[in-house]
């Protein structure tokens, strides 16, 4: 397989010709990812009834899914943060060289988060399994799977990160999605924070699920060269994962568009009422 730099330049530098390094990391990461993932869960169902009122009057499906919510948040902010930064700011997928392809090139934090992130999507999909269909119907376990399978050729090659990244920060729109739940829930939905929420969600969702999945696109047709020499199983599931998750996010967009369209409408006419 062909070899991603600097990952392997780094984890040489680390630990040598140690055969474990490599899964060491990959079962590390996604370890951490699962604790974390623990961790906010009893912080949420800990701290939610002394911070929200309205949490002590709900059912105990709808308790387990508020808490459920934060650790989506968590993991959302996260990951969209780091992709961001990887993508935009520090220009570690921007500079083409002739030892480091942008489709061939890794890091070790860039494969401890895609862990991490692993680590959030079975423990999330663990709970949508269990409590099934109170947090989410064969829609979200398709998007969990299709994710983790993604995430894990990824980490396992270290090939296509670039790829990786852009998806994993369309979850900038999650917040968004929560907060609207949250407001919701919490009978607010006829307020102007609702309204802004909505906002934000339709503009975040068209650029982070949409337009950013058109460049996505774009850039494997223009690199197209470099993209047919990662290996079969992710060269095959980089044509089948992204396309699907498009999909999913454009039906998603024509009723988040459906949506925003009734709360506008709703708000107006509650104010102009009072």
């Amino acid at each position: 397989m062909k070899r991603c730099e600097p990952f392997h330049t780094q984890l040489y530098a680390l630990a040598g010709d140690n055969v474990w390094a490599e899964p060491v990391l990959w079962l590390s990461s996604v370890f951490i990812g699962i604790v974390a993932c623990t961790l906010i869960y009893r912080g949420m169902k800990a701290s939610s009834p002394r911070i929200f009122p309205a949490y002590l009057k709900l059912s105990q499906a709808e308790k387990i899914e508020w808490d459920n919510r934060g650790i989506s948040t968590f993991h959302a902010i996260i990951v969209s943060a780091v992709a961001w930064y990887l993508i935009f700011y520090s220009g570690f997928f921007q500079h083409e060289d002739s030892k480091s392809s942008v489709v061939f090139r890794s890091s070790i934090f860039s494969q401890m988060i895609l862990g991490v992130s692993i680590g959030y999507f079975l423990s999330d999909l663990a709970m949508i399994i269990w409590f099934y269909p109170a947090l989410g119907g064969i829609e979200y376990v398709l998007h969990h799977f299709l994710s983790m399978t993604s995430l894990a050729l990824s980490i396992y090659s270290g090939q296509a990160h670039l790829y990786l990244y852009l998806v994993l920060f369309s979850e900038i729109t999650t917040p968004f999605v929560n907060l609207r739940w949250y407001l919701s829930l919490s009978g607010m939905k006829n307020s102007r924070l609702y309204l802004y929420n909505g906002l934000m969600l339709f503009f975040s969702w068209l650029f982070a699920r949409v337009l950013l999945f058109v460049y996505l696109f774009s850039h494997i047709y223009l690199h197209y060269e470099q993209v047919k020499e990662i290996f079969p199983a992710g060269f095959y599931y980089l044509f089948i994962a992204p396309p699907a998750l498009a999909l999913m996010n454009v039906l998603w967009f024509y009723k988040i568009l459906k949506g925003l369209i009734r709360t506008i409408h709703k708000t107006g006419s509650h104010h102009k009422e009072d």
